[in-house]
């Protein structure tokens, strides 16, 4: 499957407001995202445009039948796109492979740790940034993980929490869904 955008594109969410860069093109065609601050999310190629490229994404929203005033802004685009369907969730995949380079020498207690501290970072990012739904994706394995994730979750008001959707993520993924009143904090 191929993709337009390669490693170093400046991009930009569609329904999220999420800028940053492209920092993998998977096999799959899902392209990562680094954000400026540092945090890297996954999104199918449908979901960003190259930031250098709004005019001719604009022409194509106008071709699928979505009238666009010739002014539109960044955000009434976002609108106009969201109208169409359902927000993606923010993806976190908090397997320890992902999220350091070698985790030789790491004790369970650090690997565990390391994945409770991104997941806390990632849903207090996503808090700031008004992304209504994170996925947690943990994997399977004794439940440990899942568990502090669950105590985790459990101490912020105005957010719940369930299994991500089976179709998509298996069994070993938890979606986060973020109340209005979390946004006003």
């Amino acid at each position: 499957m191929s993709t337009p955008f390669v490693i170093g594109t400046p991009v930009e969410a569609i329904d999220q407001d999420v800028e940053g860069k492209v920092v993998e093109v998977r096999r799959d065609g899902s392209v990562v995202v680094e954000t400026p601050e540092g945090f890297e999310i996954n999104f199918l190629p449908n979901e960003l445009i190259p930031l250098m490229d709004r005019a001719s994404y604009q022409q194509k929203i106008v071709q699928k039948g979505i009238q666009i005033k010739p002014e539109t802004t960044k955000n009434s685009l976002k609108r106009a796109v969201r109208k169409k369907g359902k927000i993606p969730p923010m993806e976190v995949d908090l397997h320890i492979e992902k999220l350091v380079k070698s985790y030789k020498g790491m004790s369970n207690y650090d690997m565990l740790t390391l994945q409770v501290e991104t997941a806390k970072r990632q849903l207090e990012f996503a808090m700031q940034k008004r992304i209504p739904e994170v996925v947690f994706i943990h994997g399977l394995g004794q439940g440990i993980l899942r568990s502090e994730l669950e105590f985790l979750f459990g101490r912020y008001e105005n957010i719940s929490f369930s299994d991500a959707d089976y179709t998509k993520y298996g069994l070993g993924a938890m979606a986060v869904y973020i109340g209005q009143k979390a946004f006003t904090a």
